[in-house]
């Protein structure tokens, strides 16, 4: 394998597979060498580190979230519309993902690195504190076009729909249930039902 972007960019594609699997701490230049079919050395050309190796997956787990979730919910119009679009491809991307075989890379890595201080956990934290920012501004735009009640607390709405996804990312993932999906489904209509004017 040469050295080159698009060498690199099917490592980090075939990295984030793993990663969705076995945690952002489970990648290993061995398993990761094996799996491109290269040599460790090889690997060692890109990432100097394995901390590098992380960073890189975690950016890229981050662009393809912003990608496929909110770049084309944001054609959508302002207010419901676009918060609707956004939930609906967030869904997509945690379940049919091809990428993401494991679940979302981010909620496993969130777990691993929670008390780890370090340049993982400070993306980690920072990327995650854009989407809920992002969540609360979009819910701003729907008090805005009238879709919501003016006296809305958007924070608490971000706060609420983030919830609501990771608890069905457990249910889900780890517990088995059935019914996660139509839980969390029953739950984003009952958050919206609240948050317009009455």
């Amino acid at each position: 394998m040469s050295r080159s972007p698009s060498t690199k960019t099917q490592i980090i594609d075939t990295a984030v597979r793993m990663a969705s699997t076995s945690g952002i701490e489970g990648l290993s230049f061995g398993g990761l060498a094996k799996a491109v079919g290269m040599s460790k050395s090889g690997l060692y050309a890109h990432f100097q580190a394995k901390d590098q190796l992380q960073l890189s997956v975690l950016r890229a787990a981050s662009e393809s979230f912003v990608g496929t979730v909110l770049l084309s919910a944001f054609t959508k119009p302002r207010g419901e519309p676009r918060l609707r679009a956004m939930f609906e491809n967030w869904m997509s991307h945690l379940n049919g993902h091809s990428d993401l075989p494991g679940g979302s890379v981010f909620i496993a890595a969130s777990i691993e690195l929670d008390d780890r201080p370090g340049p993982l956990r400070d993306y980690l934290k920072e990327q995650q504190k854009k989407l809920i920012q992002t969540i609360s501004d979009a819910a701003h735009l729907a008090v805005e076009a009238g879709h919501f009640r003016s006296d809305l607390d958007t924070d608490q709405f971000a706060w609420t729909l983030y919830s609501f996804v990771l608890g069905y990312h457990h249910f889900k993932r780890m517990l088995d249930d059935p019914k996660a999906e139509e839980h969390l489904r029953n739950s984003f209509e009952g958050l919206l039902k609240v948050s317009k004017p009455t």
